[in-house]
């Protein structure tokens, strides 16, 4: 009997139009939001250094043309390698990476009208951070209900896996609440003001509870299951995220809430911005010094590079903003100092973090597909023709 070869199926035929893209996942987008908060968070420093604010303008160009580019190539992992794109959904530590899409487009939104106005003026980015905003928030609020759903439904998740990564999606809505309120003061006086920045005060809200929730599990799962493995240790650093966004949020509604909410109200967010910001920074930097000394120990452990290592960028970055605010609204020194010091760590992690990529890129290590493992010892004998 003559066995008549059989076309390959459509379903195969895509996976070699664009291999490339075939195992690009979601967490690249944290690349984005790295290079995006270098450019936003250095725009604030305290005092005036010849030259930087450009150098900022530049992160954030370069932040877009890398969201636009990640945009192109994830569309084409989803229209080409829709099995793959699947499987991430349906993997508990892919799926919640999701969120970085939505902190992505917020990151380079926000930036925009904080120093990418210089180069394509006012209303342009006025326009641009819109746009993003708009679309970021709808995508975090999503991947925040969506990705715990998964979890609960179809993942099958044990109490040892518990990882910061968890925080991803539930962090998105507070990136929207710290970027919204620089837009509040381009609406028209009244009612669409108001909306907006109690708008994004319930982002925060959804935002903080949820966070406050997931934290002791990640917490409780690092003291009572050990270190996480190598590659995970990075990962330890998002726990930052939530925690210098909402001290950058409190001090944005305390920023623009004059004028626009009764006095009451406005004279309440400013003492919110303290009260809440100056605790939260103190957890944020012991968080930072425990992160750090698992991050030493991984190190010296043998942990090589991976994608977790832009952990040690965005995190840091919203401590830089949270640091800012706080700086504006006690007028003390110690937080200008504070200030400056993060963000020396930051651009020092962006830096590490960029040549490493940079040369995965190339080499295609970074773009490969996982390495099997094997599930049982190898025979001894093997095919030979």
């Amino acid at each position: 009997m003559v066995t008549v070869a059989q076309p390959h199926s459509p379903a195969a035929a895509p996976a070699r139009r664009v291999p490339a893209v075939r195992h690009l996942g979601p967490n690249w987008y944290a690349c984005v939001m790295g290079t995006a908060v270098v450019g936003g968070a250095g725009a604030a420093l305290p005092g005036h250094i010849p030259g930087l604010r450009p150098v900022c303008t530049a992160f954030w160009a370069l932040s877009l043309v890398l969201l636009a580019a990640l945009l192109v190539a994830r569309s084409l992992h989803w229209y080409h390698h829709r099995d793959q794109a699947r499987a991430h959904l349906l993997d508990p530590a892919a799926a919640p990476f999701y969120g970085c899409l939505s902190m992505a487009l917020l990151a380079v939104g926000g930036g925009a009208l904080t120093v990418g106005r210089d180069w394509i003026g006012t209303s342009a980015a006025v326009a641009l951070a819109a746009v993003l905003f708009t679309a970021g928030t709808v995508v975090g609020l999503a991947a925040a209900v969506a990705v715990p759903y998964l979890m609960a439904v179809r993942h099958r998740v044990e109490p040892g896996q518990a990882s910061p990564v968890w925080l991803l999606p539930l962090v998105a809505p507070m990136v929207s609440a710290a970027v919204g309120p620089p837009l509040v003061p381009h609406l028209p006086p009244g009612q669409l003001r108001e909306t907006l920045l109690l708008a994004c005060v319930a982002l925060f809200g959804v935002s903080l509870l949820a966070t406050l929730v997931t934290l002791p599990v990640i917490f409780g799962r690092l003291l009572t299951g050990g270190p996480l493995p190598l590659a995970l240790t990075p990962s330890l650093f998002l726990v930052l995220g939530p925690l210098g966004q909402s001290t950058t949020a409190v001090g944005q509604f305390a920023d623009v809430a004059p004028g626009v909410v009764p006095p009451p109200y406005a004279e309440g967010f400013g003492v919110l911005a303290v009260l809440y910001g100056v605790p939260v920074t103190g957890f944020a930097l012991m968080w930072l010094c425990l992160a750090t000394a698992h991050v030493v120990r991984a190190r010296r452990e043998g942990m090589g590079f991976s994608m977790t290592w832009w952990s040690f960028t965005f995190p840091v970055g919203t401590c830089v903003t949270g640091a800012e605010a706080l700086a504006r609204h006690t007028g003390l020194v110690v937080y200008d100092g504070l200030t400056v010091v993060l963000y020396a760590v930051l651009v020092t992690a962006w830096a590490v973090a960029a040549v490493h990529t940079t040369r995965g890129l190339f080499s295609g290590v970074l773009l490969a597909g996982p390495r099997p493992v094997p599930a049982a010892p190898r025979p001894v004998t093997a095919r030979t023709t």
